[in-house]
């Protein structure tokens, strides 16, 4: 049996898949939320395939799920309308309620979001193939990034609760919303990456549009009534559809005053230059990266190897915070190469809801070609598969290929793979990671790998300049939540991270008065009567 064969024998046939797995039909998504109104839609759908392929006589045929609005112009301009309406200038309910109303709604939220758990783990398997533990932990994650969320808002509002005196003027300074904000998440974490900018925009007081990405639609639809039931009208409006039908208008009228957006810069660069006021938009990018890792040669190999590993191939590498690239000091480099690659041959490959699976189908299509290109295009110039498995491939599977000695004038040097190929590099002297880092147009994270502190410490002054996130003898990721979130060059815009992102969706704001007996009277009794929601003294507990 060839390997490719073995591969395409890991999908089910229709009568494999567990009970309580299986959807229990296809998924007609119509609805859509705008202006505290779940409508209907009656036109064009888009099919939504799974990456699981079902088997049928030996041939493996992707399984088609469901499908979704393609919705037009006319409908995000409603949205847009509603999320505008909604803000009213400032003057709306949502953005002049006190922070202590609005956070009920969130929890309100919350409540209803937690009772869709099983549903939208079972559709975030089927929909972007990842695996049963992964997904559970994507929701949970992200149920208690909402809850530090309100606990970190309710910190911030408590120091903003004083008054402050400065050369004679009283002034409490508080953070107030900036508008509209269009959320467009990624579909590696269709679910958690898309709310760490919708519930820091919406409980800061914005209203927002949220456009779900092209792959991970379905698993919102869930939460549409959830939304409905907890926000007041035209808070939160979706769109769903083409990028250029549904996004280019929102852009192109100039009523977006907050961009988030995670994704590529490529496409960030097109939605940005489309609004008429630059000076007028915020923007929050989350983009690509190729993270490096820098082993030294004083590691101890087998733990490192279990790290880069677990770095470089959890959820398939389809990760921005990925390890991308591996640079080995030439002195241990064959001898991390075979262990490495043992580890990797040692992955499980299968559907998402088999035990201890870690390999699944690629939800993006003809990503497959896409890996054999680069692993085709290492192999003429010199570089060859290290682990006996990799680099084979059957519909939506891919087996990792980790590719040794990889040179810069390969693709995969420079190219960001955002799947399972592993570039292993050979190094003499730090320098030369060192250069990679700054000749590349990325600049979110690095790890160093080492024992020797004096090494390490000349490579954390330089690299701090150049990436935003150093990690010792540990991979590179996102949390925890409390921590910055950000990227140089090309790979972001903003720092997300749980207090950050309340921060950056917001704008400091103050009222000020001279110190005088008239105006401290009229502070008074603004503030004894309750006659404000921003003006106060209000302790939230």
């Amino acid at each position: 049996m060839s390997k490719k064969d073995s591969l395409t024998e890991l999908f089910p046939k229709e009568s494999d898949i567990p009970k309580e797995f299986q959807l229990s039909e296809e998924l007609i998504q119509t609805e859509y939320l705008i202006n505290g109104e779940i409508r209907y839609w009656d036109g064009a759908l888009e099919t939504v395939y799974s990456p699981v392929c079902t088997l049928k006589r030996k041939k493996a045929t992707q399984k088609e799920i469901g499908k979704y609005p393609l919705l037009t112009e006319k409908e995000s301009l409603e949205a847009l309308e509603a999320a505008v309406n909604a803000y009213d200038h400032g003057k709306g309910l949502w953005p002049t309620m006190p922070i202590s109303k609005r956070i009920e709604h969130v929890e309100r939220f919350l409540y209803f979001m937690q009772q869709q758990r099983d549903e939208v783990i079972k559709l975030l398997m089927w929909e972007i193939g990842k695996n049963l533990a992964d997904s559970q932990k994507e929701f949970d994650r992200t149920v208690i990034y909402v809850k530090e969320t309100i606990d970190a808002l309710k910190d911030l509002d408590r120091k903003s609760s004083r008054f402050e005196i400065e050369d004679g003027v009283i002034a409490q300074i508080r953070r107030a919303p900036l508008g509209v904000v269009l959320c467009m998440g990624p579909f590696n974490y269709p679910l958690n990456e898309t709310f760490t900018t919708l519930i820091p925009a919406i409980i800061m007081g914005n209203t927002v549009i949220f456009k779900p990405p092209k792959l991970g639609v379905l698993l919102h639809r869930p939460l549409l009534e959830a939304f409905q039931k907890a926000f007041p009208k035209g808070v939160v409006n979706t769109v769903y559809g083409d990028g250029r039908t549904v996004v280019g208008p929102l852009m192109e009228s100039g009523k977006i005053d907050v961009l988030a957006f995670i994704g590529s810069s490529k496409v960030a660069n097109i939605l940005e230059k489309q609004h008429p006021k630059l000076n007028r938009l915020r923007t929050v990018f989350g983009l690509e990266a190729k993270n490096p890792a820098i082993i030294m040669s004083d590691v101890d190999i087998e733990a490192t190897a279990k790290e880069v590993l677990l770095g470089s191939l959890s959820y398939n590498g389809q990760r921005c915070t990925a390890l991308k690239i591996i640079f080995v000091q030439e002195d241990i480099a064959d001898s991390f190469v075979k262990k490495f690659s043992e580890l990797v041959d040692g992955l499980k490959a299968g559907m998402p809801w088999e035990e201890g699976v870690k390999i699944t189908p690629l939800p993006e299509w003809k990503k497959r070609d896409y890996l054999l290109s680069l692993v085709d295009d290492a192999e003429k110039l010199g570089a060859s598969i290290a682990n006996t498995k990799g680099g084979f491939g059957s519909e939506t599977l891919f087996f990792p290929a980790v590719l040794y000695p990889v040179t810069k004038d390969m693709k995969v040097f420079h190219e960001e793979q955002f799947g399972p190929v592993v570039p292993i590099i050979p190094f003499k002297k730090v320098e030369e990671p060192l250069q990679y880092i700054i000749d590349a147009p990325y600049g979110q994270q690095v790890s160093i790998f080492g024992n020797d502190e004096i090494e390490i410490a000349k490579l954390i002054d330089p690299l701090v300049n150049q990436v935003c996130r150093v990690n010792i003898n540990s991979q590179c990721q996102r949390g925890p939540d409390a921590y910055p979130f950000s990227g140089r060059k090309d790979s972001a815009e903003g720092t997300l991270s749980i207090s950050d992102a309340l921060r950056v969706f917001s704008i400091r704001t103050l009222v000020a008065a001279k110190n005088t007996t008239q105006n401290k009277t009229i502070i008074s009794n603004i503030l004894h009567q309750n006659r404000s929601n921003f003006l106060s003294t209000d302790f939230i507990f």
